[in-house]
Parts: structure tokens; sequence; C-alpha cells
């Protein structure tokens, strides 16, 4: 098990039989610190060469407000992120339209991502779900 430590949040990757998996605590709220966190584990996804990328957020603090989630997928493109099938768990339900939203966004613009609020439904989508 790796991680990558910044000031506002910390990454725990861990491999399985479905690909990568990342755990995401610390606290968000900009789109900065999405950002960066996902861009750490862009990096590890173009390390390892997962066939999926299980992202568990349990961060505090807010996504970053809806208007600057496009300039987040927009960042996002050509990172190495369009070759990985996404399952975003996100584990403060009252979040889950925003990150829902961001999630068709990364969809209309190249990425296969799924967003769910439960863990284990991610992980039978990752294993068994429509490609």
């Amino acid at each position: 098990m790796s991680g990558v430590h910044a000031p506002s949040f910390h990454i725990a990757f861990g491999t399985t039989d479905y690909g990568l998996r990342a755990w995401v605590t610390g606290t968000n709220g900009t789109l900065e610190t999405t950002l960066a966190y996902w861009q750490a584990i862009a990096e590890e996804v173009r390390r390892l060469t997962p066939p999926s990328l299980l992202v568990v957020d349990d961060m505090e603090g807010l996504p970053p407000p809806p208007a600057q989630l496009l300039q987040f997928v927009q960042a996002m493109q050509g990172q190495g992120m369009e070759a990985v099938r996404i399952a975003y768990v996100e584990k403060h339900a009252e979040q889950l339209p925003e990150v829902e939203f961001a999630g068709l966004l990364a969809n209309e613009n190249g990425f296969d991502a799924r967003v769910f609020a439960d863990e284990a439904a991610a992980i039978r989508w990752l294993r068994y779900g429509e490609r």
C-alpha cells in the first residue's frame, strides 16, 4: 500500500483484482485541491496502467462549485484517465448531486466514469458491469 500526502489531502493506494483503489481523505472545497488529488491519482494510473480505478472520496468539505466542474474535467483530459474505467464513491450522500453532475461532464468529455454512494456497488460495476 502506497500513498500520497499533501497539506489538504492524503491518498492511500492499493492494488486489487479489479485494478487500483485510491482512498482520499482530508479537506476539499477548492478546484485546486480537487485537481491536485486527481493529478496524483492520474500519475499512479499512468505508472501502474490498471484496467480500472476505484476512488473512494472520504474528504471533509464540499466539492468545487458546479461552475468549476467543467474546468476540472477539461484539465484532466490527456492525463491517461481516459484509458481506465473509473468508479467514484462519494461517502457524503448530501454531495452526490454535485458529484453526479461532474460524472456526467466526465462522460461527455471522453471518460468512462460512474458515481456511486456505495463501495460494494462500485466494485461490482468495475468487475462485472457493462462496458
